[in-house]
């Protein structure tokens, strides 16, 4: 039978219902019209079924709106490279080269694309071909697995590639070579063969476990390798370092400047500007020994980092010192140190330093947040999607009413809002709180004019989507309630333009509840001539707009929108402006006073009319009154109620939170305890607090370090420790329950390494003599909250206890007075010991009174107040030690931003007198 009869046949055959349900995507598309795109279905000769990709026609490649592809630019670049070459070329050179040009192109096409051709069609030969070469491709990776591994063997040698350097020091590595090809090598490229082993096998099973591998090596390289050369090789960096910017001699200086040719090495300019996101990079990281660039940097030497003191109130304490000592220079040179921390202050990266009280943070929290639900959500229904409408109005309407209300309102009792940014933000010395105050103020305009906007934007949108064109205008009420909603709706914008005229930016914005400089003086023009609260107008088009979309919904929303609104002006808005402007805050309004006389006229004259009937009317009439007022006040009430009640409970919860996570992070233990107590004679133990050398008594300032002498006999156990503990944590004196936190100090300190014992052994020597010695509470191993404490010697690392001693009480020393000198002398107190008394980081101003020498410094420019650090706990101990010395938060970025007892003491001032205030 011929081919022809065999395929006719074929097409003749009918189809079964297991042959249709198994035909290919090819089969099932035929005769169907093409809608956009034609998915076209190819077989290979092994039977696998694969999508073929879209292909457009020449054309195409000129189309702007087409995608290009990587070989798209290329023949584009070269299609205009013709174009360049024939607009530059002479004439005579150009016929030669574009017709040996012409002719290359058309014999690859017809020639050389032929042959190809018909060798694939053929032998398949494109096929095979591709296939060997894949497998070439993973030879390839595990040669330069080879390569890699080799050149960094010779660059490390045995030493570094067995980890010598754990065992010994033989001096500073250095790593060029394969090292400068890519970060870690050993560790990235360096694995290349695993994955070439995937090419070859065409398993994904080996390719999965050679990234489980791989994954695992780098597990290896950030939890030990990075670690141990950080520790080993990495140099421990100044935080708040202030080293002066000196001009770049490579620089023309400008007429009228001088400049200072001087420059510093590279590594003093990174460690200043990083702040307090340095880390020691890893000496592996492409660092060589000859890497000793040297950065210039130009800059005017008139440049200050200070800004012009302004005028300060009568009541702001003076920020001079009677003592010569400590007085700043009127114009300290400027610093990368100071210079960063002007320029970058806690920026949002990502979603990291978000603080929703900043206005472009909030507004990217909400695009992140409207992006996410619009990708996510669900599709709705028509009365899902209403009701959506509905709670998205919603939650608007008590975010700008309550939510702002309350953040208004805590601004009014305590300067919340300054406070907040007083505490996390860096300002410039001798700012007072003016800087605070202007963000503060500059970011909640930003806020409140956002979540107006969004609480007329949601309002809109539920109207809506709850509306519908009218069929016939003229039948029942449609064609009244439209014009009594454009009416309410044209009120409203009336009574708003007239407030804002009245009010201006600053009072449009509650501007009295931020700035002191302008003048409190109430002006009844306008507006407000006939009404104190106009805002209540303003609301008029919220319910225009329920009376035309005709929706209960929409209806419901602007009763609450109005209640909500009402509750700011009697919670908020009216509190303030009683305190602010007392008496000379009227009662009633032109409009309210004109409604009164009038209705006590015309109750005269209906009671003279009324006759024996005019004490009924009058009863009836209060009657009315007083229920309108009982609803009034009730309502009040409950809104008042509800706040009252929830904000303690609000605040009992985060109090109890506290707490519980204290208490847990306390008692996240397992008791250990030892079974070989009978082997040991307590009453041989024994420890001793040694009095504080100040003081001279068990009261030891906060930070100060805590001297215990302990005797034990002579066979105790090398892991013995002893911890603080604050009194009543631990209801049992023989086992301690619950956990240190870090605070304690093994007997031996030459024997542990961290929380690790390096000598398990112990002696037998029964009889010898008691052993003694001396332990010392500083640092992270002292507690850093005032209080009552106990200190208890604990057996062979358990929790056993064998000697206790106490009570220590640790205190802070608050000043007398707020004063600059008396604030200023107890930071300088406080600072050393947060510092740990280290001569190269404490003020030199406060090293006479450590018995040290002031003029001994290793920067003869440096301010006497300034101060730096090691780490950011040191920081931290500073921010703690000021919140209960003071009662003022600061965080410990605020902290490193200062670095000074002067500029310190000032913004505490600041702070303080906010919260007085």
């Amino acid at each position: 039978m011929s081919v022809a009869a065999q395929s006719s046949l074929r097409l003749r055959r009918r189809k079964s219902k297991e042959d249709s349900s198994s035909a290919g995507p090819s089969d099932a598309a035929e005769g169907t019209p093409r809608k956009q795109e034609e998915i076209v279905w190819g077989k290979t000769p092994s039977g696998e079924v694969f999508r073929v990709p879209t292909t457009h026609d020449v054309l195409t490649l000129f189309h702007p709106g087409y995608p290009k592809s990587h070989l798209d630019l290329l023949n584009l670049g070269l299609l205009g490279f013709q174009l360049v070459l024939f607009a530059f070329f002479p004439r005579s050179a150009s016929r030669l080269f574009f017709f040996l040009y012409f002719a290359f192109w058309r014999a690859a096409y017809d020639v050389g694309l032929g042959w190809v051709l018909t060798k694939q069609s053929k032998k398949k030969w494109i096929v095979r071909e591709v296939q060997r070469l894949g497998w070439v491709g993973g030879i390839a990776l595990i040669a330069f697995n080879l390569w890699v591994k080799t050149e960094a063997h010779g660059v490390v040698k045995d030493y570094g590639w067995y980890w010598g350097d754990c065992f010994f020091q033989r001096g500073a590595l250095v790593f060029d070579g394969v090292f400068e090809l890519a970060p870690h090598p050993m560790y990235s490229v360096g694995y290349a063969g695993y994955y070439g082993l995937s090419l070859i096998s065409g398993s994904y099973a080996v390719l999965f476990v050679s990234l489980a591998a791989h994954a695992a090596q780098f597990g290896f390289l950030v939890f030990f390798e990075n670690p141990h050369i950080e520790m080993t090789y990495g140099q421990r960096k100044l935080l708040a370092l202030r080293t002066p910017m000196h001009p770049s001699t490579g620089r023309k200086p400008e007429e009228g400047t001088t400049t200072t040719p001087k420059t510093r090495p590279r590594q003093l300019s990174v460690v200043s500007c990083a702040g307090t996101d340095v880390s020691t990079p890893p000496v592996t990281e492409g660092e060589t020994a000859s890497e000793t660039d040297e950065l210039e940097t130009d800059t005017e030497t008139e440049l200050d980092c200070d800004v012009p003191q302004p005028p300060r109130r009568k009541s702001q304490p003076s920020t001079k010192s009677s003592n010569p000592a400590v007085q700043r220079p009127r114009s300290p040179a400027l610093s990368m140190h100071d210079l960063f921390n002007t320029y970058f202050r806690k920026d949002a990266v990502l979603l990291h330093n978000i603080d929703l009280l900043r206005a472009n943070d909030l507004q990217l929290v909400m695009i992140v947040f409207y992006v996410l639900l619009g990708t996510f959500f669900p599709t709705l229904s028509t009365r899902g999607s209403l009701m959506l409408h509905f709670a998205h109005a919603f939650i608007w309407c008590l975010f700008h009413s309550f939510g702002l209300g309350l953040l208004l309102r805590a601004q009014s009792e305590s300067k919340y809002m300054v406070r907040h940014f007083l505490k996390h933000y860096h300002y410039p010395r001798n700012d007072g709180r003016k800087g605070a105050v202007l963000e503060a103020f500059s970011n909640w305009k930003s806020i409140y004019n956002m979540s107006m906007c969004m609480t007329y934007a949601s309002f809109i949108g539920l109207t809506w989507k709850s509306y519908s064109i009218p069929n016939n205008w003229t039948v029942g009420n449609e064609l009244l309630r439209h014009t009594m909603g454009v009416i309410l709706i044209i009120i409203h914008v009336w009574a708003t333009l007239e407030s804002y005229e009245v009010l201006g930016l600053f009072g449009w914005f509650f501007g009295d509840f931020f700035v002191d400089d302008f003048p409190a003086h109430l002006e009844y023009t306008g507006i407000y001539r006939y009404l104190n609260n106009p805002e209540i107008m303003s609301g008029a088009a919220f319910f225009g707009l329920a009376m035309i979309s005709g929706s209960k919904l929409v209806f419901a929303l602007a009763v609450l929108r109005y209640l909500s609104q009402w509750w700011f002006l009697s919670n908020v808005e009216n509190p303030h402006m009683r305190k602010l402007y007392g008496d000379s805050l009227r009662s009633d309004a032109g409009f309210v006073k004109v409604i009164k006389t009038v209705a006590q006229k015309n109750a005269h004259i209906l009671e003279s009319r009324a006759g024996r009937h005019a004490p009924e009317i009058r009863r009836v009439a209060k009657e009315v009154k007083g229920t309108f007022d009982k609803v009034y006040e009730e309502t009040a009430e409950v809104l008042e109620d509800f706040l009252a009640k929830s904000r303690p409970k609000i605040s009992e919860v985060v109090q109890d939170t506290k707490v519980l996570l204290q208490q847990s992070r306390e008692k996240l233990v397992i008791s250990r305890v030892s079974n070989d107590m009978s082997q040991y004679d307590t009453s041989k133990y024994g420890i001793t607090i040694v009095p504080s050398a100040t003081a001279g008594s068990l009261r030891f300032h906060l930070g100060e370090p805590i001297k215990v002498k302990w005797r034990a006999p002579s066979h105790h156990s090398r892991r013995d420790w002893i911890g603080i503990y604050r009194i009543g944590a631990n209801k049992s004196n023989l086992v301690t329950k619950t956990s240190s936190l870090g605070k304690w100090v093994p007997v031996h300190d030459d024997e542990w390494d961290g929380d690790i014992p390096l000598n398990n052994q112990r002696s037998d020597q029964v009889d010898c003599e008691p052993e003694d010695g001396e332990v010392v509470f500083k640092g992270d191993a002292l507690s850093w909250q005032a209080g009552r404490y106990e200190i208890r010697y604990h057996h062979d690392g358990k929790y056993n206890v064998l000697s206790l001693a106490g009570p220590v009480e640790i205190y802070v020393e608050k000043p007398a007075s707020m004063e600059f000198d008396s604030v200023r002398q107890a930071l300088s107190r406080i600072v050393p010991l947060c510092l740990d008394s280290d001569p190269s980081l404490i003020p030199d101003s406060c090293k006479t009174a450590l018995g040290l020498d002031p003029n001994v410094t290793d920067d003869e420019q440096r301010d006497p107040d300034d101060f730096r650090f090691w780490s950011e706990k040191q920081a931290k101990r500073i921010s703690v030690a000021i919140q209960q010395t003071f009662g003022v938060e600061l965080t410990q970025e605020v902290i490193i931003a200062d670095a000074n007892l002067s500029t310190l003491a000032n913004r505490t001032l600041v702070a303080k007198e906010l919260l007085s205030g």
